[in-house]
Protein backbone atom coordinates (compact mmCIF):
# COMPACT_ATOMS: atom_id res chain seq x y z
CA UNK A 1 0.00 0.00 0.00
CA UNK A 2 1.10 3.46 -0.39
CA UNK A 3 3.53 5.05 2.06
CA UNK A 4 5.14 8.67 2.81
CA UNK A 5 8.08 9.18 4.50
CA UNK A 6 7.88 10.55 7.73
CA UNK A 7 8.33 14.40 6.81
CA UNK A 8 5.64 14.13 3.96
CA UNK A 9 3.50 12.51 6.79
CA UNK A 10 3.90 14.94 9.31
CA UNK A 11 3.59 18.17 6.50
CA UNK A 12 0.35 15.84 5.50
CA UNK A 13 -0.99 16.01 9.03
CA UNK A 14 -0.38 19.71 10.02
CA UNK A 15 -1.83 20.84 6.53
CA UNK A 16 -5.03 18.84 7.52
CA UNK A 17 -4.94 20.16 11.06
CA UNK A 18 -5.12 23.92 9.80
CA UNK A 19 -8.16 23.03 7.45
CA UNK A 20 -9.90 21.56 10.22
CA UNK A 21 -8.87 24.26 12.07
CA UNK A 22 -10.08 27.02 9.72
CA UNK A 23 -13.30 25.16 9.87
CA UNK A 24 -13.88 24.67 13.14
CA UNK A 25 -13.56 28.61 13.22
CA UNK A 26 -16.00 29.05 10.75
CA UNK A 27 -18.55 26.96 12.45
CA UNK A 28 -17.75 28.31 15.68
CA UNK A 29 -19.10 31.58 14.66
CA UNK A 30 -22.04 30.39 13.06
CA UNK A 31 -23.85 28.65 15.94
CA UNK A 32 -22.14 30.96 18.74
CA UNK A 33 -20.32 28.19 20.51
CA UNK A 34 -16.77 26.77 20.88
CA UNK A 35 -16.31 24.33 17.82
CA UNK A 36 -12.49 21.79 18.37
CA UNK A 37 -11.73 20.22 15.09
CA UNK A 38 -8.60 17.92 14.70
CA UNK A 39 -7.27 15.60 12.41
CA UNK A 40 -5.37 12.90 14.92
CA UNK A 41 -4.45 10.43 11.99
CA UNK A 42 -4.01 9.57 8.53
CA UNK A 43 -3.81 6.42 6.87
CA UNK A 44 -3.46 4.50 3.08
CA UNK A 45 -5.77 1.89 2.67
CA UNK A 46 -7.57 -0.11 -0.37
CA UNK A 47 -10.72 0.00 -0.90
CA UNK A 48 -11.87 -2.65 1.11
CA UNK A 49 -9.49 -2.56 3.77
CA UNK A 50 -11.15 1.24 4.08
CA UNK A 51 -14.25 0.25 3.94
CA UNK A 52 -13.60 -2.66 6.98
CA UNK A 53 -11.61 0.14 8.96
CA UNK A 54 -14.82 2.63 8.32
CA UNK A 55 -17.70 0.38 9.52
CA UNK A 56 -15.66 -0.93 12.61
CA UNK A 57 -16.11 -4.35 11.66
CA UNK A 58 -19.88 -4.19 11.32
CA UNK A 59 -22.53 -2.81 9.03
CA UNK A 60 -24.47 0.53 10.29
CA UNK A 61 -25.37 3.18 8.35
CA UNK A 62 -23.56 6.46 7.83
CA UNK A 63 -24.16 10.07 6.53
CA UNK A 64 -22.02 10.71 4.10
CA UNK A 65 -21.25 14.07 2.05
CA UNK A 66 -19.17 14.19 -1.00
CA UNK A 67 -17.65 16.39 -3.47
CA UNK A 68 -15.24 16.05 -6.15
CA UNK A 69 -12.31 17.99 -6.85
CA UNK A 70 -9.92 18.52 -9.25
CA UNK A 71 -6.95 20.83 -10.04
CA UNK A 72 -3.28 20.12 -8.95
CA UNK A 73 -4.96 16.76 -8.27
CA UNK A 74 -8.12 14.82 -8.37
CA UNK A 75 -9.92 13.31 -5.69
CA UNK A 76 -13.58 12.16 -5.27
CA UNK A 77 -13.65 12.79 -1.00
CA UNK A 78 -16.48 12.09 1.77
CA UNK A 79 -17.20 13.09 5.05
CA UNK A 80 -18.96 10.69 7.15
CA UNK A 81 -20.42 10.49 10.79
CA UNK A 82 -22.37 8.06 12.15
CA UNK A 83 -26.20 8.16 11.40
CA UNK A 84 -27.53 8.35 14.98
CA UNK A 85 -25.32 11.37 15.37
CA UNK A 86 -26.06 13.42 12.37
CA UNK A 87 -29.17 14.39 14.12
CA UNK A 88 -26.75 16.00 16.71
CA UNK A 89 -25.22 18.15 14.53
CA UNK A 90 -27.70 18.94 12.88
CA UNK A 91 -29.67 20.39 16.56
CA UNK A 92 -25.91 22.18 16.67
CA UNK A 93 -26.26 23.74 13.29
CA UNK A 94 -30.23 24.46 13.70
CA UNK A 95 -30.27 25.58 17.67
CA UNK A 96 -32.04 23.18 20.24
CA UNK A 97 -36.08 24.57 20.12
CA UNK A 98 -36.10 23.07 16.41
CA UNK A 99 -38.90 19.93 16.81
CA UNK A 100 -37.36 16.39 15.88
CA UNK A 101 -39.70 16.35 12.78
CA UNK A 102 -38.36 19.56 11.55
CA UNK A 103 -35.11 18.94 12.22
CA UNK A 104 -34.83 15.43 10.33
CA UNK A 105 -36.31 17.56 7.30
CA UNK A 106 -33.29 20.03 7.66
CA UNK A 107 -30.73 17.26 7.97
CA UNK A 108 -29.79 17.07 4.60
CA UNK A 109 -29.35 20.97 4.27
CA UNK A 110 -27.34 21.41 7.47
CA UNK A 111 -25.19 18.58 6.52
CA UNK A 112 -24.12 19.82 3.33
CA UNK A 113 -23.30 22.75 5.17
CA UNK A 114 -21.26 21.34 7.59
CA UNK A 115 -19.64 19.04 4.77
CA UNK A 116 -18.99 21.97 2.26
CA UNK A 117 -17.38 24.18 5.78
CA UNK A 118 -15.10 20.88 6.53
CA UNK A 119 -14.26 19.72 3.14
CA UNK A 120 -13.12 22.92 1.44
CA UNK A 121 -11.24 24.08 4.37
CA UNK A 122 -8.86 21.19 4.19
CA UNK A 123 -8.49 21.35 0.19
CA UNK A 124 -8.61 24.68 0.05
CA UNK A 125 -5.85 24.97 2.96
CA UNK A 126 -4.12 22.44 0.92
CA UNK A 127 -4.33 24.92 -2.03
CA UNK A 128 -3.13 27.96 -0.61
CA UNK A 129 -0.06 25.99 1.56
CA UNK A 130 0.96 24.35 -1.54
CA UNK A 131 0.75 27.49 -3.75
CA UNK A 132 -1.89 25.99 -6.41
CA UNK A 133 -5.74 25.10 -7.13
CA UNK A 134 -8.33 23.26 -6.28
CA UNK A 135 -11.84 23.23 -8.11
CA UNK A 136 -14.67 21.32 -6.05
CA UNK A 137 -17.84 20.60 -7.02
CA UNK A 138 -21.06 20.99 -5.21
CA UNK A 139 -21.77 18.52 -2.10
CA UNK A 140 -23.86 15.65 -2.31
CA UNK A 141 -25.61 13.96 0.77
CA UNK A 142 -25.84 9.94 1.30
CA UNK A 143 -26.87 8.08 3.33
CA UNK A 144 -25.80 4.24 3.41
CA UNK A 145 -23.03 2.01 4.25
CA UNK A 146 -19.15 3.02 4.78
CA UNK A 147 -18.95 0.72 1.73
CA UNK A 148 -21.29 1.71 -0.38
CA UNK A 149 -20.59 5.17 0.06
CA UNK A 150 -16.55 4.54 -1.12
CA UNK A 151 -17.88 2.20 -3.60
CA UNK A 152 -19.91 5.27 -5.44
CA UNK A 153 -16.62 6.68 -5.37
CA UNK A 154 -14.28 4.55 -6.21
CA UNK A 155 -13.86 4.78 -9.93
CA UNK A 156 -10.79 3.51 -10.68
CA UNK A 157 -9.20 4.11 -7.53
CA UNK A 158 -6.00 3.07 -6.15
CA UNK A 159 -5.84 4.29 -2.78
CA UNK A 160 -8.25 5.38 -0.01
CA UNK A 161 -6.65 8.28 1.91
CA UNK A 162 -8.68 8.49 5.77
CA UNK A 163 -8.63 11.30 8.18
CA UNK A 164 -10.21 10.75 11.85
CA UNK A 165 -11.35 13.76 12.64
CA UNK A 166 -12.47 14.77 16.66
CA UNK A 167 -15.32 17.05 16.24
CA UNK A 168 -15.53 18.60 20.38
CA UNK A 169 -17.92 21.22 21.94
CA UNK A 170 -18.73 21.30 25.34
CA UNK A 171 -21.21 18.57 25.46
CA UNK A 172 -20.47 16.67 22.64
CA UNK A 173 -17.66 14.58 20.76
CA UNK A 174 -18.10 12.70 17.77
CA UNK A 175 -15.62 11.38 15.90
CA UNK A 176 -15.79 11.65 12.24
CA UNK A 177 -13.83 10.53 8.81
CA UNK A 178 -12.68 12.14 6.03
CA UNK A 179 -11.95 9.66 3.06
CA UNK A 180 -10.16 10.97 -0.11
CA UNK A 181 -10.29 8.34 -3.13
CA UNK A 182 -6.97 8.43 -5.38
CA UNK A 183 -5.82 6.75 -8.10
CA UNK A 184 -1.51 6.54 -7.92
CA UNK A 185 -1.20 9.10 -10.48
CA UNK A 186 -3.33 11.61 -7.84
CA UNK A 187 -1.55 10.64 -4.97
CA UNK A 188 1.99 11.12 -6.46
CA UNK A 189 1.11 14.50 -7.63
CA UNK A 190 -0.15 15.08 -4.03
CA UNK A 191 3.40 14.08 -3.20
CA UNK A 192 5.33 16.22 -5.60
CA UNK A 193 3.23 19.30 -4.65
CA UNK A 194 4.74 18.54 -0.30
CA UNK A 195 8.08 17.80 -1.81
CA UNK A 196 7.93 21.18 -3.49
CA UNK A 197 6.49 23.04 -0.62
CA UNK A 198 9.19 21.43 1.52
CA UNK A 199 11.78 22.39 -0.87
CA UNK A 200 10.76 25.85 -0.43
CA UNK A 201 11.13 26.13 3.14
CA UNK A 202 14.08 24.87 3.25
CA UNK A 203 15.93 27.35 1.06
Amino acid sequence: MFTLSEIQHDTLVELFNIGVGRAAAAMSAMVGEDIVLSVPSIHFLNIHDASVALSGGGVRNVCGITQRFSGAFNTDVTLMFPEDKSLELVRLMVGESIPLEQLTEMEQEAMSEIGNIILNSCMGTMADILSTEMQGSLPEYHIGTSEQLLVLLSREADVVLILRIDFILEKLRIDGHVAFVMNALAMENVCKHIDRYLTGVAF
